[in-house]
């Protein structure tokens, strides 16, 4: 028999079970976490992933997490990429005990690097990057010591202070740690510390003119905030021998490294360098581009925090590296505002109809529930006019067997309003239909139908004469391949050309109360948010998801 306790236990993951173990052994009574974006791009949704777990582990166990920017590299950096991710994290739902920056160390970070000088395991390399490169040696063959290797501890200490003082071009030297050249990691084999950047930083300005590699600030600052569990990804395991090689010569405090797998989505890239091609080149508007992966983007075609870390949630935290189909985080997106979007009824094709037995010149007002799930969202009023525009998928002259829409002689239910029949229909001079015209079924009214028909269609709707013109804009997948980092050539040759279209729909008037990002199901069209571009006079709607995956019943074909 398995215990509610024991189940609870299963259920944990890898990272939850060192945890816990750690802290029924008594190593730790509470827990200190960190997550460390770069601020040289907009978070994207393999970041969503790292932001619940560091978060979501805090949040379950005693402790805290802190926000810490990796800002080490001032040519890429860029406060506008700073105050994104804050925005990005709390709109996720989540907040920092401390907001960090691995800048705020340097001073710290280059008294590390004079002691590690002054024991002898560090040493100024005037090599190019080049030089270096070539005497690392291989996997299988044993690098060769730099001819600055055997520097004094006296020369090493001058060369990196006059390093400090701007003495020196971007590129003439480094800082190397002295560990092993034959090294079976490559990354043991002397890597480099600190390396010349004359470059404007974004917190510190021109103070520095060196600036530490991401291994030497990585380890040194977990150490210095007393992080219990710093979590990275799988790319980081070769690193974790230095990261600890780092703190045990240095003798402070013992932080260590655990690496879980990256998720990768597909019909999409992840990579903030090619997100940056993306932008810079303008295959998208931007970075929150409602196609690109990144928070803002997904926030942007309205995406809820709810969803993603729903999402998160459901991919899981794992050992090994997969790659997760996008249709799961569509799944997530319908079924939480299946919860909470109100419903609108909104044609994206119009075909008019004419409903002949009723009076011109009056409007009818009829109700329509404004979310099924949720009956505290009440009902609104819908004008009903003699015009009205249905889909022109609705209508089809020479009907199917089991076509239950409008046809000739056929009926139909308009949602929340009367029974109507076709009795007519009108072409153009290409044999396009321009015009329906149908009668209504007095007493038929929803609600209040006491007539005993029963028609099988139902259809969404709106007046002619109230309707409210709307730009709607169509989002489909990114890539029209599953992998595209992964296909030979150029990434951007497998951009989706149908990743976008914009049409005009006609809109019931209620959707005029929207507010920017505000999610509404657009009845049997799909989930739509508002969108920033919207002004008065022209109201601009994103389709965030359709209502079934139509992806993949398209590529099934």
């Amino acid at each position: 028999m398995i215990t509610e306790e024991k189940k609870e236990e299963k259920s944990l993951n890898f990272i939850e079970e060192i945890i816990e173990s750690d802290l029924k052994a008594g190593k730790y009574t509470s827990i200190i976490t960190r997550f460390p974006p770069e601020p040289n791009g907009y978070l994207h949704i393999g970041h969503a992933s790292s932001i619940c777990l560091n978060f979501g582990l805090t949040n379950k166990y005693p402790g805290y997490t802190n926000l810490r920017f990796d800002d080490t590299n001032p040519v890429t950096e860029d406060t506008e990429y700073v105050e994104s991710i804050k925005n990005d994290i709390r709109w996720m739902g989540f907040e920092w005990k401390n907001e960090l920056y691995a800048s705020d160390y340097f001073d710290t970070l280059y008294g590390y690097a004079i002691k590690l000088i002054q024991s002898g395991l560090a040493y100024v390399d005037d090599s190019t990057s080049e030089e270096i490169a070539a005497l690392k040696g291989t996997p299988t063959e044993p690098g060769k010591d730099s001819p600055y290797r055997s520097r004094s501890v006296e020369e090493n200490l001058t060369l990196f202070e006059r390093m400090k003082l701007g003495e020196f071009p971007d590129g003439s030297r480094t800082l190397r740690a002295k560990i092993d050249m034959a090294h079976q990691n490559m990354l043991m084999r002397d890597p480099i510390l600190y390396r010349i950047k004359h470059a404007h930083h974004h917190r510190t300005g021109n103070k520095w003119c060196i600036y530490p590699m991401y291994d030497f600030a990585h380890g040194q600052s977990d150490a210095i905030e007393t992080v219990t569990h710093s979590i990275c990804t799988l790319e980081f395991v070769p690193h974790r021998e230095l990261y600890d090689w780092l703190i045990a010569q240095l003798a402070i405090y013992p932080s260590h490294q655990y690496e879980f797998a990256r998720r990768n989505l597909n019909y999409t890239v992840t990579s903030k360098r090619k997100l940056l091609q993306l932008v810079q080149e303008g295959h998208v508007s931007g970075w929150d581009d409602p196609r690109m992966p990144t928070i803002s983007g997904l926030r942007r075609r309205g995406y809820t925090p709810e969803s993603i870390r729903d999402f998160c949630e459901r991919i899981g935290v794992a050992r090994r590296e997969n790659m997760i189909d996008v249709g799961l985080l569509e799944f997530c997106v319908r079924e939480d505002l299946n919860k909470k979007a109100l419903r609108r009824m909104v044609v994206l094709d119009p075909l008019k109809v004419v409903i002949t037995n009723f009076p011109e010149g009056i409007s009818e007002m009829c109700h329509s529930e404004n979310n099924p799930e949720d009956i505290a969202a009440g009902n609104r009023e819908i004008p009903f006019t003699r015009e009205i525009y249905i889909e022109k998928e609705d209508f089809m002259e020479t009907p199917s067997k089991k076509y239950f829409r409008l046809a000739p002689g056929k009926m139909v239910r308009l949602k929340g309003a009367y029974i109507i029949q076709c009795d007519d229909f009108v072409k153009d001079g290409n044999g396009e239909i321009t015009e329906v015209r149908c009668s209504f079924i007095e007493n038929s009214k929803s609600g209040q139908d006491t007539t005993g028909i029963n028609v099988k269609g139902t259809l969404h709707w709106v007046s002619v004469n109230y309707s409210v013109p709307v730009e709607v804009r169509l989002y489909d997948r990114l890539f029209s391949v599953e992998d595209a980092s992964n296909q030979e050539g150029d990434f951007k040759e497998y951009l989706n050309p149908d990743s976008l279209h914009v049409i005009t729909g006609y809109a019931e008037p209620a959707l005029t109360e929207a507010v920017e990002g505000e999610s509404f199901q657009f009845l049997r069209k799909g989930y739509f948010a508002k969108d920033k571009d919207s002004i008065p006079e022209k109201l601009v709607f994103n389709r965030t998801v359709t209502l079934r995956d139509t992806w993949a019943k398209a590529t099934e074909k």
